[in-house]
C-alpha cells in the first residue's frame, strides 16, 4: 500500500544541512525543511548572521545547529558532516546552497575572482557532496540538493556578466547529473534547483537589470516571492520524489520556456 501524501511530504526524524543557510534563499528553504520535521544544521561564514539565524529558528521551535565553515575547504566540509553525525546521529540531506560571484566583462575578469567563484560554487558543492555521500552510503539513503541557477543554462547579451558565476552553476548542473549516476544504485538521490530571479544578497545588485524586462515577458510576470522555494526543497529531500534523480528542476516564473 501507497504512503499518505502527508507521510511523503513529512521529515520528520530526518536531518538536514544548508550550507549558506544563514540568509537569503538559503534560510528559507532550511526553514521549510524544518517545518516538515527536519532537524537542520546550517553553515555559513560569518559567525554574526548564522547565530541570529539559529537564535531565531530555535526561537520558532526547531532543533537546529550552526557551524561555521568554508565549503571550498573540504577539512571544513568533513567537520560539518562529523558534528552533523555527532549531534544527530545521521546526516539525511544535503542542500548545496553556499555560493558567491563576481560581476565583470570575461576580457576583464581577474583570473583569481574567476577561480574564487568555482572554488565555492562547484568545488565546494562537490566537496560537500563528498563529504556527506560518505556517510548516506554507510546508511543507503539520502538525498543531495543542489541550488544551481538559470544562470547555468541561459544567458543574455544584455548582461549580468558574470562569466565565473555561470560557468560555476552550468558545471553544477553537470555535476548534479554525475553524482546520481554514480550513487543512485547506492540509494542516494541527487537533483539540483534552479532558481530565477528571487531578492537576496548576491542576487539584488544585478535584479534591477532584469525586473522590468521579466514584468513585460515572463508568463508569471514578477520576480520570485519569499517561500516559492520552500516546496521544491521540500518535494525533492522527501520520499515524494523517491523516483527522481539527476534532474534540475526549474523555478523561475517561465522564464528559460
Amino acid at each position: 500500500m501507497s504512503k499518505h501524501v502527508r507521510e511523503l511530504f513529512d521529515l520528520s526524524g530526518k536531518t538536514a544541512i544548508v550550507t549558506g543557510g544563514s540568509r537569503g534563499i538559503g534560510k528559507e528553504m532550511a526553514e521549510g525543511l524544518a517545518e516538515a520535521g527536519a532537524n537542520l544544521v546550517l553553515c555559513a561564514r560569518r559567525q554574526e548572521w548564522l547565530e541570529k539565524t539559529v537564535e531565531e529558528f530555535k526561537s520558532n521551535g526547531f532543533e537546529v545547529r550552526g557551524i561555521v565553515a568554508d565549503v571550498s575547504n573540504p577539512i571544513d566540509c568533513d567537520n560539518v558532516v562529523a558534528e552533523t553525525v555527532s549531534q544527530f546521529g545521521r546526516a539525511d540531506i544535503l542542500v548545496n546552497n553556499a555560493g558567491i560571484s563576481w560581476g565583470a566583462m570575461p576580457e576583464e575578469m581577474p583570473p583569481e575572482k574567476w577561480q574564487k567563484v568555482l572554488d565555492v560554487n562547484l568545488t565546494g558543492c562537490f566537496l560537500m557532496a563528498q563529504a556527506a555521500g560518505r556517510e548516506m552510503l554507510k546508511h543507503g539513503r539520502g538525498s543531495i540538493i543542489n541550488i544551481a541557477s538559470i544562470s547555468g543554462i541561459t544567458s543574455s547579451a544584455n548582461g549580468p556578466f558574470y562569466a565565473g558565476y555561470a560557468a560555476s552553476k552550468a558545471g553544477l548542473i553537470g555535476l548534479t547529473r554525475e553524482l546520481a549516476a554514480s550513487w543512485g544504485r547506492k540509494g542516494i538521490r541527487v537533483n539540483a534547483i534552479a532558481p530565477g530571479f528571487f531578492h537576496s544578497r548576491l542576487a539584488d545588485a544585478v535584479i534591477d537589470i532584469y525586473e522590468t524586462s521579466i514584468q513585460e515577458n515572463n508568463p508569471i510576470p514578477r520576480i520570485g516571492n519569499e517561500g516559492e522555494l520552500k516546496g521544491t526543497v521540500v518535494f525533492l529531500a522527501s520520499d515524494a520524489s523517491s523516483y527522481i534523480t539527476g534532474q534540475t528542476i526549474v523555478v523561475d516564473g517561465g522564464m528559460t520556456i
